[in-house]
């Protein structure tokens, strides 16, 4: 009868996603957004093949990075009340995974592809930051 007493916690302690609210941010996916603009535009000033050959490469490896810091935002860091609360947020995360995607910066060097990704990264961080408030 002793034995499980003893394996009882004396102390119970709880905590409110000390780590995920800590760590999560959409300024990661900003910055990679932000050089897919930058990469575009450059793109666009520069007629040198190998230098707009590299410059694609690039590209389209930060509108993976973007994909992926969205991603991990959409599903790890929002939750169902998130979700209740900002009913748009699910259609945000869609449109601008799809603008980091092939069908936008990822596929073209428009830097208003870009611009309008970076549009919908601001959205999604509106809303992060008044979860964060509350």
């Amino acid at each position: 009868m002793r034995l499980p007493r003893m394996f009882t916690p004396r102390t119970v302690a709880s905590a409110h996603c000390d780590l995920p609210c800590g760590i999560y941010d959409p300024a990661q996916a900003r910055i990679e957004a932000e050089s897919v603009k930058a990469i575009c535009e450059k793109y666009q000033a520069n007629q040198d093949p190998e230098f707009r050959t590299r410059a694609l490469i690039i590209k389209e490896q930060r509108s993976e990075l973007v994909k992926h810091h969205l991603w991990v935002l959409w599903t790890d860091y929002f939750k169902p009340p998130h979700f209740e609360k900002y009913p748009q947020l699910h259609s945000l995360f869609n449109e601008a995974t799809k603008l980091a995607g092939a069908a936008g910066a990822k596929g073209s060097a428009d830097p208003a592809k870009a611009e309008e990704l970076l549009g919908k990264i601001e959205e999604i961080s509106k809303i992060f930051w008044e979860t964060k408030q509350a």
